[in-house]
């Protein structure tokens, strides 16, 4: 599983999963597995905003944290998302 950092952000990590670099640029967001379930996912813009697709099990001031964290270090974190996909940043609303 590819993470964006290796230590935890806020208490979660942060990864992308190998079968998910067919889509737009996203993260997750999980305390505990790796895996997409239960863990939160957020697609990422070029101007580093982000839509929450998927809560799993944050609650609202642990997403506006990581929203927050995403937006700060999205270009560093593309970077990353790069190396296993050729997918951009999320287009839509």
């Amino acid at each position: 599983m590819p993470k964006y950092y290796q230590d935890k952000i806020y208490g979660y990590y942060l990864y992308f999963t190998s079968f998910c670099v067919v889509e737009c640029m996203h993260v997750h967001a999980s305390d505990r597995k790796l895996t997409e379930e239960g863990s939160a996912k957020f697609f990422v813009k070029a101007n580093g905003d982000t839509v929450l697709q998927n809560r799993g099990r944050l609650s609202d001031r642990e997403i506006n944290k990581i929203q927050a964290y995403i937006k700060k270090h999205y270009k560093e974190m593309y970077k990353k998302w790069a190396e296993y996909s050729k997918n951009e940043f999320y287009e839509g609303n």
